[in-house]
């Protein structure tokens, strides 16, 4: 299946026999699901056709103009850019086959268990432990941060300790956990927005099956680097038009408003526009590589500039509707599925954009990754990277 007009005419068989108008919801996607349209580089049966990823296009197209329903990705975001993946280059057959179906659906929401409160920018140094029992199942206990979606996701992509006596990068394994499981505990933590769209995850004797396990025991930091490097370009490089996001709602405001405008503002915004142009077409690049093959530390840079982007622009914006940018809509502690940065006031714009350079990872350590990865420069010195885990300090 490696031609355009294949795919098409596969397409509109699929809008034959399940017209959206009359069909429910999620059986028309578990239907697009089977018949290989979800994401049609995935391999048959899985919600592919092994086809090229630049074909997707052409099958989006089809559904989009027939008024088909999506799978609302904002919300399942965690799932479809992280989880999604990550269980396809490292889950068993077993696992595949049990989890891609209803996360591609939205049948089941996943979040990401991984930063802890002692290891967030030091992602290796994590504390939660994973031990096995006599019945090859593995117990973990410890604490998880800043997790999106946890008390709305049903799985959870998980790193845990598996080897204190390994130096820290070497004694992690990477699991899937069951959110519904008694030993977990989530509590919402409030942000400056007022809102409670980050939690705080426990784990107290939560049982996990080794058949959950993706990759090998010990291996999950591998493992975990196909997950950061898709979150980091699901994040920085989605596809957006000319003038989309924050320099839309900005650009709007400017052309809406003359009684507000001056040159010095006028100079930064065209300032912040080229940049925000420049941001999206360095976006396509990036996804057109996708196409040839896996994601690399490019989609750390992307998401970098994402991050100092959004702060500029909604900063800009502020600053521009002077007393009405320090009004806010409202400070009601609400637990939301989904950020809504357009949707929104300029205030609420203003605060949220503060978190862009924490998730996803931190622009500082982001720096490194690009400085290292991407330019080549010589790594910092880690004098821990041959100690054992328990042997360090903190």
């Amino acid at each position: 299946m490696t031609r355009a007009d294949e795919l098409r005419a596969l397409t509109r068989k699929l809008l034959e026999e399940h017209p959206p108008a009359t069909t429910d919801r999620t059986d028309f996607l578990r239907a697009r699901f089977d018949a290989g349209l979800a994401w049609v580089h995935y391999p048959v049966g899985l919600g592919g056709l092994d086809a090229p990823r630049a074909l997707q296009a052409v099958v989006d197209a089809e559904l989009a103009a027939a008024g088909a329903p999506d799978n609302d990705p904002r919300k399942i975001g965690i799932g479809l850019g992280m989880a999604a993946p990550t269980v396809l280059a490292h889950g068993s057959e077993e696992v595949k086959e049990r989890f891609l179906r209803p996360l591609w659906v939205g049948e089941e929401v996943w979040c990401q268990l991984f930063s802890e409160p002692g290891a967030g920018s030091d992602l290796a140094a994590l504390a939660t432990r994973a031990v096995r029992d006599d019945a090859g199942d593995w117990i973990v206990d410890g604490q998880k941060v800043w997790t999106s979606s946890a008390h709305t996701a049903r799985w959870a992509i998980l790193i845990a300790r598996t080897d204190p006596d390994a130096p820290k990068h070497r004694g992690i394994t990477y699991f899937v956990c069951d959110m519904t499981d008694p030993g977990v505990e989530v509590r919402p933590l409030r942000q400056i927005t007022g809102e409670a769209e980050f939690n705080e995850v426990f784990l107290t004797g939560v049982r996990i099956p080794d058949a959950h396990r993706l990759g090998e025991v010990g291996d999950g930091w591998r493992v975990a680097q196909t997950t950061l490097m898709n979150e980091r370009v699901s994040i920085g490089g989605s596809r957006i038009p000319r003038e989309g996001g924050m320099i839309g709602k900005l650009a709007t405001t400017w052309r809406e408003r003359p009684e507000l405008r001056t040159h010095d503002l006028h100079r930064r915004l065209l300032d912040h526009w080229v940049d925000a142009e420049v941001a999206r077409l360095a976006g396509e690049r990036l996804r057109q590589q996708l196409v040839a093959g896996r994601p690399g530390p490019e989609g750390s840079a992307m998401k970098l500039a994402f991050a100092r982007l959004n702060q500029a622009i909604s900063g800009l914006e502020v600053e521009l509707l002077r007393d009405e940018g320090l009004l806010y809509g409202e400070w009601e502690m609400r637990r939301p599925e989904l950020v809504d940065f357009t949707g929104r006031d300029a205030g609420y714009r203003y605060l949220r954009s503060k978190g862009n350079s924490i998730e996803g990872g931190t622009s500082e350590v982001l720096l490194n990754i690009v400085a290292e990865r991407v330019l080549g420069l010589p790594p910092e010195p880690r004098n821990d990277k041959d100690v054992a885990w328990k042997d360090l300090a903190r």
